[in-house]
């Protein structure tokens, strides 16, 4: 029942609509039409307002013909950079850009397989329940749509991410949890060539610090990573300051603290070795969440794809994503695999068969849950 030359040529369109972080209200402006011509009702929260985009969370609420239990359907609107301008290509069944920008399939392709599977729905008379949609700004980045998103909108206890880029059939079951490391090494300056002993080098604090930090791959359920080092201006001084941004995530919230507790800690000693001072700001962006494999909303996911000939497999992700947050809520979520591959680079791509797949998953989800 899915309409692979329609899914196909929405995507397309939707690719086409510029919808960079916190820039996402064109696309949210023409995403909400198309709600609304479906037959749902669409409300657009004030989360842009809090967080400095130029629209809000679209939210959509279909009526159901079942009196059962709404669930949810979630994708993010914002792309990252490069994503102005894109020029979406096909060759040989698979969906590209250009290569002078990204193609947008994250998340356009999880919002282009609900929209359809709406579409198939009313087109059939289809029976279902109560289904609601929401469409989230600022998800790259920090996850501020969702972290906003009016929440009294929401009646759904079982929700449904697309924004994974496994294959079709992929479940995550496991999301890590992350903290953000920014941090200020105060040092003193000196002429670097006259008397360099009366400076306290910055860069040197920093570099002790790190050099005595596990990074990178900790165990298997946590990393840790030196993203940023900013500091100095010339050769000849001495340089006094130094700003590092960093972080630590783990599927496991005591391993989280302890390993961010281990940086900070560094940080700390190293600045009292030479006699500097730091500025530390440590804050957890989004807690880990972990749903079993018997649980309901795993085994709806599961029937679904054994019903549409997909292969269903659990996963645990090192990302974050939306997720994180409405499992915070309250609400018990997965986030699907939809196909999207080597997303946030100029190579992104996307296979049509599982952008059609991403929509006979959600259209059986919803006639089976």
């Amino acid at each position: 029942m899915i309409n692979q030359e329609r899914i196909v040529n929405e995507f397309l369109k939707y690719v086409q609509i510029d919808s960079p972080t916190k820039k996402e209200g064109k696309f949210a402006r023409f995403i909400e039409e198309e709600l609304k011509n479906i037959g749902l009702e669409v409300y657009v929260d004030d989360a842009g307002d809090q967080v400095g985009s130029d629209t809000g969370n679209v939210i959509g609420k279909l009526k159901g013909s079942k009196d059962m239990e709404p669930i949810l359907f979630s994708c993010h609107m914002d792309t990252v950079s490069p994503g102005e301008g894109i020029k979406p290509v096909i060759k040989d069944g698979v969906i590209y850009s250009d290569g002078t920008t990204i193609l947008g399939g994250d998340d356009k392709a999880g919002i282009a397989a609900v929209v359809e599977a709406l579409k198939v729905i009313k087109e059939n008379n289809i029976e279902h329940g109560p289904i609601e949609v929401v469409f989230s700004i600022y998800e790259e980045g920090g996850l501020f749509g969702a972290k906003n998103l009016d929440y009294t909108k929401i009646e759904a206890k079982r929700a449904f991410v697309l924004d994974s880029g496994g294959d079709p059939g992929q479940i995550i079951i496991k999301g890590p949890a992350q903290d953000k490391i920014n941090a200020k090494i105060i040092g003193k300056p000196a002429h670097a060539g006259v008397c360099p002993e009366e400076g306290i080098s910055a860069i040197q604090v920093v570099a002790k610090a790190i050099s005595s930090m596990n990074l990178l791959r900790i165990d298997e359920e946590t990393t840790a990573n030196i993203g940023v080092i900013q500091g100095g201006k010339v050769t000849n001084i001495v340089c006094p300051e130094v700003e590092i941004q960093a972080e630590a995530r783990s599927l496991d919230n005591d391993k989280l603290d302890k390993q961010t507790t281990h940086m900070v800690d560094c940080l700390k000693e190293a600045a009292k070795e030479f006699g500097a001072e730091v500025e530390i700001d440590t804050k957890r962006m989004y807690s880990a969440f972990v749903i079993e494999e018997k649980d309901e909303i795993v085994k709806v996911v599961k029937n679904a794809c054994k019903n549409i000939g997909l292969k269903p497999f659990t996963q645990a992700s090192g990302g974050g994503s939306d997720t994180n947050i409405l499992n915070g809520k309250g609400i018990k979520t997965v986030n699907l695999g939809i196909g999207e591959k080597k997303a946030h680079t100029l190579e992104e791509h996307l296979k049509i068969e599982d952008l059609v797949n991403s929509a006979k998953l959600v259209l059986e989800i919803i006639k089976t849950a």
